[in-house]
Formats: structure tokens, C-alpha cells, sequence
């Protein structure tokens, strides 16, 4: 059989099997791997909702996406040109997203009488059963090819095994034509205090790489060029980690140390793992009891003039309701990260959705205004964390940043940034006054009160969850409490005159504008350029910051026959705006499945009111 080289824009390739099988690490691998090289990528890492469902079911696959590209990538791809299925569960799971001209790895080894049934198969033949006998399917022995690779290794038949998702890897390496360099570096890292493991890994790495170039059934190898960037020292990098680092960054230019006290929740544990790595830069992070304790250290940090973090999920976020009333009424700064999955209760938790909405904008009791920024991409969590800890701190108040599991468990290529270019925080902390301390007198801008520390001499004031008046006294006034609301408000509604102008991607008047906010960034700009090429009249306005929304926003609305709010949710964001700016009419385009859009569904929906 004739070896062809073909030179590829882009590839996506979707790895799977049993939530034991390391399909997470043979993606970030090759996705690191593809980075480094200098490749656009996006990843989807696609989670097990069960914290450990029986081997070899539907319930138990684990899957990772990655979608490789010379050009630019927006999304991990709708649809895959390689799957991976290392069990029969993972290929019953996984067979929709393959394309019909896709290639298919399975491991042999694994599809046996049992597993099969196990999986769930009406016939022992599942390939006919899912009609994918037209796809390039390369039968493999992956499991017994791990065991003769690793014969001689010394590992006990467990380990060995283990290792099969090291020979997958190899093969898609050779696949698409990627230097094993990266990955053996990474091996020599990771087992830098087990040595011994070092050279069995290296070892079954190349030889899936050897065996794919031996084998027929691998008739075409692909080639994807780097990617034209500018210059600069690129990483990858996932949302959630990008979320701590610009928190830290946020830190360093106020010059407040950070305190991050949280409570450990599917999706956003990473973030407080991550934050507790550098206390070389000044970093305290306490793994509180409870959700409830965590916002409560981070208030009483806040008081304490720290930057104050506390990091969550939906259901934490509803656990905090009550705290955040408190950092509202006490006007102390802290940022609120809620990176979302799929409720409600504890509901899919490892899937992805954009449901928190209207939690973050109104699940407190009272008048309680609070400010909303939402990421909309893994790098921009970096800015986006870095602006929500910077209002924060320069307008003396909580801010919500929405994240989703889309984004923090995602990944893609960050030109890392230089500090230089970030602008100066500079908290409106108080040393010393003439007078009587008035701790809720407001600047004239921005309606911020002064940041007073504790012990510091002629400023002792009271905080609390009672309403005070302007110069911090215990207050059930009807009139002040009005006052004191009015202002509260006030202070979220000045924001806007500090927030970017929204802007639009592509003309300044069209058919259809398409309306979105955080991650489903992407997904939106696919769609959009989809539809562009085809010569249909769109434009893309998607949100950054949503309480306040910016200035311009209906100014933007009014230039466009048609306006279509596309979020996975029902509505909340349509909601939202028809209650802000009613003279405006609102098509709808929503999800709520625990999935990431798909960008022909964006497509299709704005081609229906066109």
C-alpha cells in the first residue's frame, strides 16, 4: 500500500475510554505536544459525571478533545477526523462525533463478549450496530501490544497495562507526524523521583509509534504546519489556571497580598490548587470546612485590606448567597469566581453549561446589586480575573466572574503577557483623615467608599450585615436605608464609565446581529465567519461584562433588523437584556444538554430567521 504525507489546515481527534484508561493525560500530551510545536489548538476535556462508575460502561467513558490547527482554531471542532476508542463502552459513547470519513482506532484486546454486553450492545457486533462500517477503522491489540512492549520492564501486568493509553499516544503521533521530543521531556519530569519508570514509558511510547509506521491499515500521514503567531514566548495554558494567574497578577499590581478561602467543587478546584502553589509570591489559601466558611474567611481577609478571593460552582454559589449580601452591604472588595457546570443540585457536575446567570445577577436577598464579568475563552480568564480583582478593589465591592467547566478545563496557546502593559490598581486605601472617619462617604466618580484597615489609629469604624449610615452608625432610618440603597446601586451603575466600549465583529449594520456571552465565544465567531463566507448579512456582539452592561449597548442593538441571543441556558441572558433594554426584540437560540455548542446548530438557527 502506497504511504501518502497529506498537508492539513486542521485535525480533531477525540480520545476515550474507560475513566481509568488515562484518556485525559494521552490528550494534554498530544495537545502539549502540538502547542509546543507551534500549532493554534483547543481543547475539551469531557469528563465522567460519576465519581467512579463500573469499568466498562457508557456512565464510566472519559474523553479529551483537541482540535490542531496552521490556522486559527475557535473551537475544539464539532465533529472528529480520528477517534480513539479503547473499549466498546467508549466507542458506543463516542461514534456520533465521528465523521463520516474519520478513522478509527479500537483496541481488540478489549472488545470481548463481556465488555460488550457491558457496554450495553443489542448484537456482539458493534461496529454494524452503530453503521460505521464505512469509516477507516484500524483494528488494533493495543493491550497486548503494551504487555510485549513492556516484557522485559520489570512492572508488575497492572502497570504494564496502565501504559496501553502511552502506545495509543505513539500511534497518533506518527499519525500526524508529531515530534516525540516533547513528551519524552515530560516523562523525564514527571518521574524524576521514580527513574525506574522513565525508560519503560519512553520505551512504549515509540514503539506505538514504531507499530503505526509498519502497520497498512495507516495508508495516509498528516502534516500540520505551525501556525502564524505573533512573536512572542507562547504556553498552554487552561482556563482555570489562567484564572489564578490573573488573580496573582491582579495581587502584585495593587500591592494587597491574596487571599484565596474556598471550599473544593467540581470544576473549580483547580483554581485553589493552583493559587496554593505560590506562596513565593505572597499567596495564602485555606481549604475551608464548608462553602459557607470559605467567602467568610475571604470577607474577613478583605476587612483586613488583603485581596480576597473565594472560588466556587453553582451550588456553592448558592451556599454563599447570605455572605455575599454581607461583602455587599459592607462595600469590601472580593471577587467571586463561579466556574458553572450543569444543575440544578448537584446535577451533571462535570459537564458544561451557562445556568448561574440569573443566580449572579439576582440570588440574594434585599436590594443586593453585585457586578458580573464572565471569561469568554481559557486565556481570557487571565484578563477576565484580572479586571474583576481590579474593580473590585478600586470601587470597594464584590465582583462575580464567570467561568464555565468549557473554559477552566480547557485549553489553548497564551502568549504570556508583560506586566507593563496591564494598567496600575490603586485601591482607595485611607491612612489618615481630618475629622471624624465617615466610612461610608463616597468618592463624587465612582461612589466607592475608603478602604480603612483595622488598627490603623483615628479610623476605627463598625462593619456588619446592619444597615449604617454615612458615618458608620447602626441605622434603621427608612429614609437612609432608601439613601444607602440608592448608592449601593449607584456604585454598580458608575462601572460602566470604567469598562471597555462593547465592541462588534463585522459590519456596522446587518440582517442579524448574534448576541452572546463567556465561553460560548468560539463557538459564536465559527458561526459567524461560517456564515460570513457565505455572504449572509451578520455581525457578532459578545458580552464580556454584563452587570453593567456597556455604555453602548443599545446604541449597537438599534443598528440591526434582527437580534438572536445564543447561550446554553433557556433564555437567561434574553431575560436579562429584555428586562434592561425592552425596546428590542429577541430571538433565542439555547442549550441546555451539558455540552458546548455545536457550531452548525448556531448556523442553522440564525439561517431560520434570516
Amino acid at each position: 500500500m502506497q504511504h501518502n504525507v497529506i498537508d492539513t489546515k486542521d485535525v480533531v481527534i477525540r480520545f476515550c475510554g474507560d475513566s481509568g484508561d488515562g484518556m485525559q493525560l494521552t490528550g494534554t500530551l498530544f495537545a502539549d505536544a502540538s502547542a509546543l510545536y507551534g500549532n493554534e489548538i483547543s481543547t475539551f476535556p469531557d469528563y465522567p459525571a460519576e465519581i467512579r462508575a463500573p469499568h466498562g460502561t457508557v456512565s464510566g467513558v472519559s474523553g479529551f478533545q483537541v482540535h490542531v490547527g496552521s490556522v486559527e482554531v475557535n473551537t475544539p471542532g464539532d465533529y472528529a477526523d480520528v477517534l480513539v476508542a479503547m473499549n466498546p463502552a467508549a466507542l458506543r459513547a463516542n461514534a456520533k462525533w465521528a465523521k463520516a470519513t474519520a478513522t478509527i482506532i479500537i483496541d481488540t484486546d478489549t472488545f470481548t463478549e463481556e465488555l460488550i454486553k457491558r457496554a450495553g450492545y443489542a448484537t456482539l457486533d458493534p461496529i454494524t450496530e452503530l453503521r460505521i462500517e464505512d469509516r477507516n477503522i484500524i483494528y488494533s491489540p493495543i493491550t497486548t501490544l503494551t504487555k510485549e512492549s513492556l516484557k522485559d520492564s520489570g512492572m508488575d501486568q497492572k502497570s504494564i497495562v496502565r501504559c496501553k493509553n502511552m502506545f495509543t499516544l505513539g500511534m497518533c503521533f506518527f499519525m500526524f507526524n508529531r515530534p516525540l521530543e516533547y513528551t519524552y521531556a515530560y516523562l523525564e519530569k514527571k518521574f524524576k523521583k521514580k527513574p525506574d519508570l522513565i525508560a519503560p514509558n519512553k520505551k512504549v511510547l515509540f514503539d506505538g509509534f514504531n507499530y503505526a509506521s509498519n502497520i497498512q491499515a495507516v495508508a495516509n500521514t498528516y502534516t500540520i504546519k505551525p501556525a502564524k503567531q505573533e512573536k512572542g514566548l507562547y504556553r498552554n495554558i487552561s482556563g482555570n489556571q489562567a484564572t489564578a494567574w490573573g488573580l496573582i497578577a491582579a495581587s502584585e499590581k495593587s500591592g494587597r497580598p491574596l487571599f484565596c478561602g474556598s471550599y473544593p467543587i467540581t470544576p473549580a478546584t483547580a483554581i485553589l490548587e493552583e493559587l496554593a502553589i505560590h506562596k513565593n509570591l505572597g499567596v495564602k489559601t485555606l481549604q475551608a470546612e464548608d462553602e459557607i466558611a470559605g467567602i467568610c474567611t475571604a470577607i474577613g481577609a478583605a476587612y483586613a485590606g488583603n485581596m480576597a478571593v473565594t472560588t466556587t460552582s453553582g451550588p456553592g454559589l448558592s451556599l454563599k448567597s447570605e455572605a455575599l449580601g454581607l461583602a455587599m452591604i459592607t462595600e469590601l472588595p472580593l471577587v467571586i469566581v463561579d466556574v458553572q457546570r450543569s444543575g440544578p443540585s448537584t446535577g451533571i457536575p462535570t459537564k458544561t453549561e451557562q445556568t448561574d446567570l440569573n443566580q449572579a445577577l439576582y440570588g440574594r436577598n434585599g436590594e443586593c446589586p453585585i457586578a458580573v464579568i464572565a471569561a469568554h475563552s481559557p486565556s481570557h480568564c487571565f484578563d477576565a480575573a484580572f479586571y474583576a480583582g481590579k474593580f473590585a478593589m478600586e470601587h470597594m465591592m464584590p465582583v462575580i466572574l464567570l467561568s464555565e467547566g468549557f473554559l477552566g478545563n480547557g485549553s489553548e496557546p497564551w502568549k504570556i503577557p508583560s506586566m507593563k502593559d496591564y494598567p496600575a490598581i490603586n485601591p482607595p486605601i485611607i491612612n489618615k483623615c481630618e475629622g471624624p472617619f465617615k466610612p461610608f462617604e463616597r468618592d463624587p466618580e465612582t461612589f466607592a467608599r475608603k478602604w480603612a484597615f483595622p488598627g490603623t489609629p483615628g479610623l476605627e469604624h463598625r462593619v456588619g450585615g446592619l444597615e449604617k449610615n454615612t458615618a458608620g452608625v447602626i441605622s434603621s432610618d427608612p429614609e437612609n436605608h432608601e439613601k444607602m440603597v440608592a448608592e449601593r446601586a449607584e456604585k454598580i451603575a458608575r462601572l460602566a464609565n470604567y469598562i471597555p466600549q462593547q465592541k462588534v465583529i463585522g459590519p456596522e449594520k446587518a440582517d442579524v446581529l448574534i448576541v452572546g456571552w463567556g465561553g460560548t465565544f468560539g463557538h459564536l465567531l465559527s458561526a459567524y465567519n461560517t456564515l460570513s463566507e457565505e455572504g449572509r448579512s451578520v455581525a457578532l456582539c459578545h458580552f464580556d461584562f454584563i452587570n453593567p452592561l456597556p455604555a453602548n449597548t443599545a446604541e449597537i442593538f438599534a443598528r440591526y433588523k434582527k437580534i438572536i441571543v445564543c447561550e446554553l441556558n433557556s433564555g437567561q441572558f434574553a431575560g436579562y437584556l429584555r428586562a434592561k433594554l425592552p425596546q428590542f426584540k429577541y430571538e433565542q437560540c439555547n442549550k441546555v444538554q451539558g455540552q458546548p455548542f455545536i457550531v452548525e446548530e448556531v448556523v442553522n438557527a440564525v439561517k431560520n430567521i434570516l
